[in-house]
């Protein structure tokens, strides 16, 4: 049987890191990360690049859109890609790749771990070979292999600092998990490719988006500053279903101000599980009459960076507004 031929690309990350006298920094190469796996690379026909060497912290825009680029300039050499990173910002890379990167019909899987794997109780050679696996069965799209569990990459959050169980699928099932018997694809959470159409780059992003948290007694100036600043998308964080305060420190005003002059804001919860509904309190209706775009059961993490891509492709508020409102990737049920 013919060996399937994969791109290992790395970035750097926990995984790809050693002691230095600042601390904990990525060192390690793509060449020393494969002599950690062992035999296991022998079953494939394996090329690997390096190409970034960064704790995800610093992991910004202009590297989701050269990690897009450089995957879809090689994606017809490839039965599927292996991108390793660091966990703090795993779960945003793996969102807008899902954007960025349409219509896959092939693997994307994005891995790393909560130890270097030079460590003797590392987590990284078993996420490596859960990645490998997700490559062996053909599971498309963007995904996020990690504790034996496969995540569609748009709905990964992560929930832990030090615990190997980092990831969690917020809304959604596993698209696999691995067993004593080997990984299980969830055939009805598979979103297969259409193989008749070419796999789209659409990479330009936009930067110009906030994340705001609210807490009770929000001061409503903080939309004007934004404002202020040019921020062009606005994601927030409201109570519960959606929920706001409107008494004392009216924050629906500013809102109405911010999405008039052309801002695009989208609303989410707070809560990490099940969907919010603008649609059943009076606070939630009001932010709807202000234009808010309801992000329903989306995690921030896709919300976040499907607004920077909704603005890299378009001025236009209507067409931003649409994008928001479909689902593109399987971010939203």
């Amino acid at each position: 049987m013919k060996q399937k031929k994969l791109l290992l690309l790395t970035t750097g990350g926990t995984i790809a890191s050693a002691d230095t006298e600042a601390g904990l920094a990525p060192t390690i190469t793509g060449a020393g990360l494969t002599a950690f796996v062992g035999s296991m690379l022998s079953a494939f026909d394996v090329e690997v690049q390096d190409i970034l060497r960064l704790d995800s912290s610093n992991m910004q825009p202009e590297e989701w859109e050269f990690i897009a680029r450089t995957i879809h300039g090689c994606w017809e050499a490839y039965d599927g890609v292996v991108l390793t990173h660091g966990t703090d910002t795993m779960a945003y890379t793996a969102s807008v790749l899902s954007y960025m990167l349409q219509n896959l019909t092939k693997p994307v899987v994005l891995t790393g771990s909560q130890m270097p794997i030079d460590n003797l109780l590392t987590d990284a050679r078993n996420n490596l070979y859960t990645a490998f696996s997700a490559v062996d069965c053909r599971i498309p799209g963007v995904s996020i292999a990690f504790d034996h569990k496969l995540i569609r990459g748009c709905r990964a959050v992560k929930v832990r600092t030090m615990g190997f169980e980092a990831f969690e699928s917020v809304n959604a099932p596993y698209l696999g998990e691995v067993f004593a018997n080997g990984i299980h694809r969830n055939e009805s959470a598979i979103r297969p490719g259409d193989p008749s159409r070419p796999t789209r780059l659409l990479d330009r992003l936009c930067p110009d988006v906030f994340l705001l948290k609210l807490i009770p007694g929000t001061n409503p100036a903080v939309f004007s500053m934004l404002m202020d600043m040019h921020y062009r998308g606005i994601v927030l964080e409201t109570f519960g279903a959606g929920g706001m305060h409107f008494l004392r420190r009216n924050l629906l005003d500013r809102l109405g101000e911010l999405t008039a002059h052309g801002v695009s804001v989208v609303a989410c919860s707070q809560c990490l599980y099940e969907s919010s509904d603008l649609s059943i309190y009076e606070v939630g209706q009001r932010l709807l009459e202000c234009g808010v775009i309801p992000g329903r059961d989306m995690t921030t993490e896709a919300a976040v960076t499907k607004l920077m891509w909704a603005l890299g492709q378009t001025d236009d508020t209507e067409i931003v507004r649409d994008y928001m409102e479909r689902s593109l990737a399987g971010e939203m049920a």
